[in-house]
């Protein structure tokens, strides 16, 4: 118990630091201030949920595990308590992923004229290639260029 404490402290240190951890650490600020603006039932004044733990800390968790030199989303809170994540290239190229209180992720997005879906499962640590490989072509102008090892 004592080593995990320990390795938790080092940790938030580290995301505390903006030359270790950047955008990161900023992105989860950002998340933690919309996680507490949410946190109240009927947040919205239209009756919505709010925002589940466990989506909040599903979410901290995808952000540390995406690769350096992918931009950080832009974060919502739906109204059935999961938390959004956004890209947004323009107005025709655009990614959402939603994470709710289980590993279970489901995106969406727009590419010009192509479109799809899906759900990947998130162990919390690793981020499923196909959701890389979206966000990538969504940010990236089109093309994805992660190796799979």
């Amino acid at each position: 118990m004592v080593i995990a404490e320990a390795a938790s402290s080092l940790r938030d240190e580290m995301e505390r630091s903006i030359a270790l951890f950047g955008k990161k650490a900023a992105a989860i600020t950002e998340l933690r201030t919309l996680a507490s603006e949410g946190a109240q039932e009927d947040w919205d004044g239209e009756g919505a949920h709010a925002v589940l733990p466990a989506a909040v800390q599903l979410a901290e968790w995808f952000v540390r595990a995406m690769p350096d030199g992918i931009a950080a989303p832009e974060f919502a809170v739906e109204s059935d308590g999961h938390v959004l994540l956004d890209w947004t290239a323009s107005r025709d190229r655009r990614l959402s992923l939603s994470i709710g209180e289980n590993n279970r992720l489901s995106y969406a997005w727009l590419d010009g004229t192509d479109k799809g879906h899906g759900v990947a499962g998130f162990d919390g640590v690793s981020i499923p290639i196909r959701v890389l490989t979206a966000i990538e072509s969504i940010v990236r102008n089109g093309y994805a260029t992660f190796r799979v090892a």
